[in-house]
């Protein structure tokens, strides 16, 4: 696989039990890239290494007053020269296009894994350690496997120049071959402790990211609320945590590093010891101690890749961990279903709750609990968060759970209360698979989106047709009621059998909710449409209201019948306080409709006996 060749046709199927098993995974997927990348880092490190050979053989030649044995010294040097440079040229290719292509693969998985769950995804992972996993921890997966060719070919290199050392000189390679395992040995007791602190700073950094992007995300509503300096200053201090740990961390990989140093330091100078003392005894000639001395100069070199292998696999075993725990999220059921992928038509029902809405009708859902709602609108959708919670919905008798996933969507379609645009033109954001019965110029007049239109005409000077304006990332440059319009009109546009809306006009002013429920209406005549709300204005327009209350539907009719007779659907819809509901049931004297705090002993902490006489003066001073 190159670069070019990027994205991947497939990713494959990780293997996400751990972390350690998915850098296997990984692994095992690059290994020809690792290798190509093997194979030129061993010509590399096996050219660097013999160069000291070369030079020793020059010396001896100018020892002995040899011109043409020192020739062939010049013309070996000059190879082995030519031999590093394309060595370490390829090495770096081939191991940078395992690093892209190792982090490409992760991120095509983490976007497919994305996509499969949907919404479940940000209530079962936190949004910022999603963006965190999708960004810091690909890297550093990348760089380990980028990192596992090169200590592969410096760990066989040094393996070679000890077992040469050994046959050219047994006197000195005796000595390297047992001092060089040492020193690579000698650093692992300090490891574990290096990559606890890197797991903390790792930690910390996760926690930092994930504080930033929600702060990001709710600037607006904090700066509304004056809560922007707090929330930055939380994040100040996350931060300096980061910068805290980062440094303890760094002062252990400093340590590591001094060994590195140090240790082959000390070795060198007992082999120039030993090596001086068996030259002055005639033991081994001066150009087999520049050799020996120059091997194990060079041997410094390959060890360094000792570190970083420690170093990369410190920094990427949590983030592969952190990437297997997402990728091995499963929907509640096989994704493939267990029907064959005929979309399903007919009435939409909820066995937990017994929401029923007819087929082609305009269903309205009251649920005086927001969450609740949300959480009710996603399982209408197929997007059930915990496995074996609740039963799934049915569309015409067909569970959803029992269809492939991408048919179970088209079914359903469900809009959040918070949709998201993605940055580019108006055209690409309603260019989506769509059954084509409605035109996108039509969609965006039933969600009222012509000042939207004229705003963004006005906005994109050099675009003549407001289709082509462009809209920033998560459409920032327009207003709330703006964003909700346009994410309803890409709803409209889709056509499916079931549209699911989550509060679709909260963020518009009541005139333009008026209308675009009107639109709504007309363009989803003889539809199945379902919308979650307690706007007075969309539930006029209504074929049926239902009432769901703790967790079941309390009620169902029209809206205007249930203001009169349900309570709790009033209380909803009309923001009506205990003390409203109590001095209305008085004058409609009708103890039923008293609320339950004053039929329980309860108004504003009075006992239950004197509530009505309490009452009848209140009105009476009224």
């Amino acid at each position: 696989m190159q670069i070019r060749d990027l994205p991947y046709a497939d990713p494959g199927v990780p293997d996400a039990r751990s972390g350690s098993r998915f850098l296997l995974w990984l692994g095992r997927n690059q290994l020809g890239g690792q290798l190509k990348a093997l194979s030129w880092g061993l010509l590399h490190f096996m050219a660097v290494a013999a160069l000291p050979y070369a030079v020793g053989y020059a010396v001896q030649s100018v020892v002995d007053r040899s011109g043409s044995r020192l020739a062939v010294a010049g013309g070996l040097i000059a190879l082995l020269g030519l031999a590093i440079a394309l060595g370490d040229t390829m090495l770096h290719r081939t191991a940078i296009t395992n690093w892209v292509t190792a982090a490409a693969r992760v991120q095509q998985l983490l976007a497919r894994k994305t996509a499969l769950l949907g919404s479940a995804l940000t209530r079962r992972v936190a949004a910022g350690e999603v963006v965190a996993v999708s960004t810091g921890d690909v890297e550093k997966i990348g760089w380990f496997v980028e990192a596992l060719s090169r200590f592969a070919a410096a760990a066989l290199t040094v393996v070679f120049v000890c077992v040469g050392l050994v046959l050219y000189e047994p006197s000195l390679g005796v000595i390297v071959a047992v001092g060089i395992p040492v020193l690579a040995l000698a650093v692992l007791p300090l490891l574990p402790r290096a990559t606890r602190r890197a797991d903390v700073q790792r930690e910390k950094a996760g926690r930092a990211t994930e504080l930033a992007s929600d702060t990001v995300a709710g600037l607006r509503v904090l700066r509304g609320i004056g809560g922007e300096d707090l929330f930055l200053d939380r994040y100040r201090r996350a931060s300096q945590e980061v910068r805290r740990a980062a440094v303890r961390s760094a002062r252990m990989w400093a340590l590591i590093a001094a060994l590195q140093v140090l240790l082959p330091g000390l070795l060198l100078i007992v082999v120039v010891w030993r090596g001086v003392r068996l030259a002055q005894d005639g033991g081994i000639s001066v150009g087999a101690l520049v050799t020996v001395y120059g091997a194990v100069t060079m041997l410094s070199f390959p060890l360094r890749h000792f570190e970083e292998i420690a170093m990369a696999y410190s920094f990427s075993r949590p983030s592969a961990k952190r990437a297997a725990r997402v990728l091995s999220l499963e929907r509640t059921v096989d994704s493939d279903g267990s029907r064959t992928a005929r979309v399903p038509s007919g009435d939409l029902y909820d066995p937990a709750t017994g929401l029923l809405a007819r087929g082609g009708s305009f269903t309205a859902v009251v649920c005086g609990d927001p969450d609740a709602a949300g959480r009710l609108a996603e399982r209408l959708g197929g997007h059930a968060t915990v496995a074996g919670d609740v039963p799934s919905a049915l569309v015409g008798g067909v569970p959803l759970d029992d269809l492939p996933l991408d048919t179970a969507r088209t079914a359903v379609l469900v809009q959040d209360k918070d949709p998201v645009l993605l940055s580019g033109t108006l055209r690409e954001l309603l260019d989506v698979p769509a059954s084509g019965a409605v035109p996108a110029r039509r969609a965006l007049e039933a969600a009222q989106c012509a000042d939207v239109l004229d705003a963004l005409a006005q906005g994109a000077l050099d675009v003549s047709d407001p289709m082509d304006a462009g809209i920033t990332e998560r459409g920032r440059s327009l207003s709330g009621g703006q964003r909700q319009r346009l994410a309803l009109a890409r709803s409209l546009i889709t056509d499916p059998g079931v549209l699911v809306l989550d509060e679709p006009t909260s963020a518009v002013d009541s005139h333009t909710e008026a209308r675009i429920a009107e639109g709504v209406r007309s363009l989803r005549e003889g539809r199945t449409t379902v919308v979650f709300t307690s706007s007075p204005l969309l539930l006029d327009r209504a074929d049926r209201v239902v009432l769901v209350h703790d967790g079941e539907v309390a009620a169902a009719g029209v809206h205007r019948e249930l203001v009169r007779t349900e309570p709790r659907y009033r209380a909803v819809v009309t923001r009506e306080t205990d003390d409203e509901a109590a001095l209305r049931a008085l004058k409609s004297g009708s103890p039923d409709e008293l609320p339950e705090s004053g039929r329980s002993g309860e108004l504003r902490g009075r006992p239950a006996a004197n509530t009505w006489e309490e009452l009848a003066e209140i009105e009476e001073k009224a």
